[in-house]
């Protein structure tokens, strides 16, 4: 008897751990709990929120590989426990932090991490009336940054104004998740009500809602799938089993794929490739990661495999694409955070490296905002900006004389004149990265104090 064995160039993803001396170790975790993921990453540092007076948290290249210092530098501003941060999609060196003390701060890291701590930053955003719970980065627009706090609101900023764009209060109870579209104009959240909603990401008017999205009363998360017009969802049954559910944008009344998991406590963190259409599902305090394969037709949801390992996680979150070794087959890595280290998991395509493999590495996320803030609240609509991943390719930011899309989008928090760090190398030899490393923190600087001049009432040109 013969059986169709479904294609798939993802269909033998291994997982790779790290080995011994190849992990993050001996770092002592703040113990504040919420709804966060506890680790964020982007493609040359992860940031944890560690233990001490003031809500410190920390920015860790990914090459200071060993024990942390006793006593490392942090980000030190807050006056209370950091509870979530996120990096800027689009600048290495920017990440946004939300703490119990109300507010929401912008800073600058310094190349290469922190040398020593830093107190004052290069942004500080007051609105919020209750702690602020999370934070998400708008997927295309240039300084947009969504907060959630534990009253339910929602507020949207201008960063780079220093400012609230908008704001939105539908939610009377904690709000679990919130998820940008991958466009950009709509954001979803799970919420303690178990209500799942679709919100206009400019007004935070109400879009679509479904009442009981999942029965059970513990956390429930959100991701949207990519590109599609659908939208999964994680939480637990009546009778607390793990499951996941598939929604058409369309049509919430019913959703299109229910897959019950296991029976266990700790709430599920999903997180989509939308390149490889690779879903992920690590929970909290579990040592599993289980992970699928997404199509657009039934039955929706292919099982891979599934990481086993004895030690639980206490968070988890993925590295950018243009954070990987493509060169290995790399087509993910999870940061596995425990108790007090971090773990590297690579998932690996079994196949001979040392080359790019364009079947397995589409273009991906490219680093550069589509629109500005003030074109997208104006109301662009326009698509995340790719790139290649061949490592020949970004060196020289072009592909057969063709521009791949690199182009300057200002300073970090600034809209004026052009970054030669985002633009392709020009000449003396060095590369889009180099440049871009010899600037970050002097534009960061050169921002905060135009800000000051003219909140001054001075004239800076």
């Amino acid at each position: 008897m013969s059986h169709f064995v479904r294609a798939s160039k993802y269909r033998h993803v291994y997982v790779q751990p790290p080995k011994t001396g190849e992990a993050y170790s001996n770092i002592r975790l703040s113990t504040a709990v919420g709804e966060q993921n506890y680790i964020k990453a982007n493609p040359k540092y992860f940031a944890v929120a560690l233990s001490g007076g003031g809500g410190p948290f920390t920015c860790i290249p990914f090459e200071a590989i060993g024990a942390l210092p006793a006593a490392p530098p942090v980000f030190s501003g807050h006056t209370s426990n950091v509870l979530d941060f996120d990096f800027s999609p689009f600048h290495d060196h920017l990440i946004a932090s939300g703490a119990e003390d109300t507010t929401v701060k912008v800073w600058g890291i310094p190349e290469g991490g922190l040398k020593e701590s830093i107190a004052e930053p290069l942004v500080d955003l007051r609105a919020h009336e209750r702690k602020v719970t999370l934070l998400r980065f708008h997927p295309t627009a240039a300084n947009v940054l969504a907060s959630v706090s534990a009253d339910g609101m929602i507020k949207l900023w201008d960063v780079e104004g220093g400012q609230e764009g908008g704001q939105c209060h539908v939610h009377q109870q904690l709000v679990q998740d919130v998820q940008w579209d991958y466009r950009g104009n709509t954001f979803a959240t799970t919420c303690k009500d178990k209500v799942l909603r679709v919100l206009d990401g400019r007004t935070g008017r109400l879009g679509l809602e479904r009442k009981d999205a999942h029965e059970g009363s513990k956390s429930s998360k959100c991701v949207f799938l990519g590109d599609r017009e659908m939208l999964l969802t994680v939480g637990f049954t009546k009778q607390s089993r793990r499951q996941l559910k598939i929604w058409d944008l369309k049509n919430l009344k019913q959703e299109v794929k229910t897959l019950d998991i296991d029976q266990a406590a700790g709430a599920i963190m999903p997180f989509f490739d939308s390149d490889t259409n690779l879903l992920y599902l690590a929970g909290k305090g579990d040592g599993n990661i289980r992970y699928y394969e997404i199509v657009s037709e039934a039955p929706f949801v292919f099982p891979i495999s599934e990481y086993r390992s004895t030690t639980p996680s206490k968070g988890c979150c993925l590295v950018p694409k243009r954070g990987l070794d493509v060169l290995r087959c790399e087509t993910a890595r999870v940061l596995k955070l425990t108790t007090s280290s971090v773990e590297p998991l690579s998932f690996i395509v079994p196949r001979k490296g040392g080359f790019f493999q364009d079947d397995l590495f589409p273009p991906s996320m490219a680093g550069l905002p589509s629109h500005s803030a003030p074109e997208w609240w104006a109301g662009s609509d326009k698509a995340p900006l790719l790139m290649s991943l061949d490592p020949a390719v970004r060196e020289g930011g072009k592909e057969g004389g063709k521009d791949m899309g690199w182009r300057g989008v200002g300073s970090p928090l600034g809209s004026s004149g052009g970054s030669l760090g985002n633009r392709p190398p020009s000449g003396g030899g060095r590369t889009t990265g180099q440049l871009q490393k010899e600037l970050d923190v002097a534009l960061a600087r050169i921002s905060l104090l135009e800000s000051r001049l003219k909140a001054a009432g001075l004239e800076c040109s």
